[in-house]
């Protein structure tokens, strides 16, 4: 070798798996945070999920962990880096190398690696959410609404993400050459990462801080909301923190102490003793592991749990069609809809209609003030109701209601829920029209699926008095009826869907929760309605196959067999968001699991080699490496799975109170979304397993002696 270039390209390429290694991590990092930077800022995505809705914020909550995620992933990669090119160094000083040279040939290295892995990572990434949404389109559902557009404005935040790459390399390798030490830099790659041990009681007061926390972080804010009337800000996510700590303190123990009480206290020592001599950075990887595990789950659970939540309620409601309109429209008869039917060989076998009023009702307004606080103002137009007399309620659901007279009812689902979404603090009730008002006060929930959270009722002769002279535009008609074998009509369904679209003018083309009563209120007060802004969403007749109109039009029908066939379709956008969300997140568990596992080999060659001079059988060889790899994949997958699953059952119950059965059967459906991952992250094991003992040369071994058994 003539001078210091040749040297390095021939050290690199005897150690080109170390650099190898560093730009895989960098590249899948940039990769997947590219990938779903664009999937969440497309506009595909931002046009579906409502501004300041649940569904974004879960989607930004699970991109906050992966990005944490990948930053401790790279960092971590880019640390294992300068731990073996330490070598490299301490010969080039060896040799009589300055600083200077090794500086400029380093940073030159760490240019090249980083900007061309972010540079393709980056690159990739659009393509990747693209392709894997074409795959979704294909073999699960597809619908005009589904094609995917990007918005170039994600690579902002890619590239931001790459300079955060670049920098925390480079700051790594500025402390790396500022060393001075030669003997310390030949020696950085045999030092150890040890752990102090813990006592007996660490794990149990994790599992402690995880239940405390995850309670305080979940109903703080609810609690300052109800106690205080402010929105809290972001920091009071604090109270999370409880949480984190636990998991990090059982994560801890699990590899200090493990949680196995063994007769034989040497049986493991060696395995446990490795584990703690690398401990600190395995803990670290192991709890991103967790928090990652936790987010791909709780996106894996939104399918199952929405899916057999609307089946349920689909499957048990008492009626196959239903559908209420403007009485002031020129809507179709039931001459018409008979006649439709018979000409699609449906038999129509029962039919009930009746009229309800569209009411003012008063009530406390909330009034937001600065900083988040708010405070209530009474309105005596707070915003509208349906209203039904006692008697057409009976009619329509063969129940005997008896409300009294300055009395109304509201009326719930079947099981109970829902009494959240429909207020019942009313005293005064407003006839449109007319503006004569009644007093009333909340007398009691009635129960009936099809009217849940949407519908109140009256004393007849308090309905008679506050409809007198209500004008058709505030009159609705109600429409049930029952058809034979209803699965065979979903052609029939269709074009009625279409008809009664096609019978409402454009006075009906607003969402549900646009309310004509607040319209009113604010227009005479001189404001502005709030739904009037742009930011609301809009719908239209002419997108009328959207899942926007299916979802939120005022008048949408609720027919069985389209809304049941349909499903898949109307919410296709949401369902495949968190899906891709998901495969993010888990492939993310499996490429950092995998790459930990790889450096607890290259770290533990000579610790091998050594026990096997010493007379360790293939046997235990590999029992000491599946016992630490087990930990790295098992560990983190059992405390985020059981801490999400937890999670969401909590969230299931303080939603009102009560698991209704359908969330049941959702829940239990989750379980099988988690057996199957455990099935791949199992299989990854096994994988891992068998590639870190073909590293260390145990698995030749094993086949040789036939002596272990797995």
């Amino acid at each position: 070798m003539k001078n210091f270039g040749k040297i390095n390209t021939a050290l690199r390429r005897k150690n080109k798996k170390n650099y190898a290694l560093l730009v895989a991590c960098i590249f899948f990092s940039v990769l997947l945070i590219t990938a779903y930077v664009s999937m969440m800022s497309s506009p595909t995505i931002l046009t579906i999920l409502p501004e300041g809705g649940d569904s974004r914020k879960q989607m930004m909550a699970i991109f906050v962990l992966a990005a944490i995620g990948c930053c401790f992933f790279t960092t971590y990669a880019a640390s294992i880096f300068f731990r073996y090119k330490s070598r490299e160094v301490g010969i080039f000083m060896a040799l009589g190398a300055s600083r200077g040279q090794i500086s400029k040939q380093l940073f030159y290295e760490l240019f090249i690696i980083s900007v061309s892995s972010c540079a393709a990572g980056a690159l990739l990434g659009t393509p990747l959410a693209w392709c894997i949404w074409q795959l979704f389109r294909t073999f699960l559902v597809d619908a005009q609404e589904m094609i995917l557009a990007f918005d170039p404005q994600a690579y902002i935040f890619a590239l931001a993400f790459s300079l955060f790459i670049f920098i925390s390399i480079f700051m790594m390798g500025r402390r790396f050459v500022r060393r001075t030490n030669i003997i310390d830099i030949v020696n950085e790659q045999r030092k150890s990462e040890p752990i102090r041990d813990v006592k007996p009681w660490f794990g149990p007061l994790g599992i402690v801080l995880i239940i405390v926390g995850g309670f305080c972080g979940y109903i703080t804010p609810s609690i300052f909301i109800k106690c205080f009337q402010w929105y809290p800000p972001a920091w009071i996510n604090v109270t999370y923190l409880p949480l984190f700590i636990g998991v990090y303190m059982v994560l801890l123990h699990s590899i200090v102490r493990g949680w196995k009480r063994s007769k034989n206290r040497y049986k493991n020592i060696i395995t446990h003793s490795m584990m703690k001599f690398q401990g600190r950075q395995t803990v670290n990887n192991m709890l991103v592991i967790t928090l990652l595990i936790a987010g791909a789950y709780f996106a894996s659970f939104y399918m199952p749990m929405l899916s057999t939540g609307a089946m349920f309620q689909i499957d048990r409601r008492p009626v196959d069609y239903a559908f209420h309109y403007r009485i002031d429209q020129n809507m179709l008869t039931s001459s018409d809809i008979e006649k439709m039917a018979a000409e699609n060989g449906v038999t129509i076998t029962s039919w009930k209609n009746t009229k309800f009023a569209v009411l003012g009702h008063d009530g406390q307004q909330e009034v937001d003030e600065k900083g988040g606080k708010y405070h209530y103002e009474y309105r005596k137009l707070l915003g509208e109701g349906n209203y039904l007399s006692e008697s057409a309620y009976n009619t329509m659901t063969r129940q005997k209601a008896d409300i009294k007279p300055g009395k109304f009812a509201a009326v719930l689902a079947d099981d109970g829920t829902g009494d959240y979404m429909i207020p019942v603090d009313a005293t005064m009730l407003t006839n449109m029209t007319s503006r004569q008002t009644i007093g009333v006060s909340f007398q009691e929930y009635l129960y009936y699926d099809m009217m849940a959270c949407s519908y109140y009722v009256l004393d007849d002769t308090d309905y008679a008095e506050i409809t007198a002279g209500l004008t058709d535009e505030w009159r609705e008609n109600l429409v049930y009826f029952n058809v034979g074998n209803v699965s065979q009509t979903y052609g029939f369904a269709n074009k009625l869907f279409n008809s009664i679209i096609d019978h409402s003018g454009p006075e009906c083309e607003f969402p549900d929760y646009y309310d004509r009563v607040g319209k009113i209120a604010a227009d005479e007060a001189g404001e502005i309605y709030w739904s009037d802004t742009d930011e609301m969403t809009k719908i239209s007749y002419e997108q009328r196959d959207s899942s926007e109109f299916k979802r939120y039009w005022k008048y949408a029908p609720m027919f069985r067999i389209l809304d049941r066939n349909d499903f898949m379709a109307t919410y296709a956008v949401f369902l495949m968001l968190f899906i891709f969300i998901a495969i993010i997140c888990f492939a993310a568990v499996l490429v950092i699991g995998y790459t930990r596992c790889l450096t607890i080999a290259i770290n533990n060659r000579q610790v091998y080699d050594d026990l096997r001079r010493l007379g360790a059988t293939p046997k235990y060889l590999y029992n000491s490496i599946k016992g630490q790899i087990s930990k790295v994949f098992g560990v983190p997958g059992i405390v985020g799975t059981s801490l999400i699953y937890v999670l969401y059952i909590m969230i299931m119950f303080f939603n009102d109170d009560m698991i209704t059965q359908s969330e049941i059967s959702g829940l239990i459906n989750c379980l099988f979304v988690i057996a199957g991952m455990s099935v791949v992250i199992w299989i990854f094991y096994r994988f891992t397993l068998q590639k870190v003992c073909k590293m260390l040369d145990v698995k030749k071994s094993i086949q040789d002696t036939n002596t272990c058994t797995d």
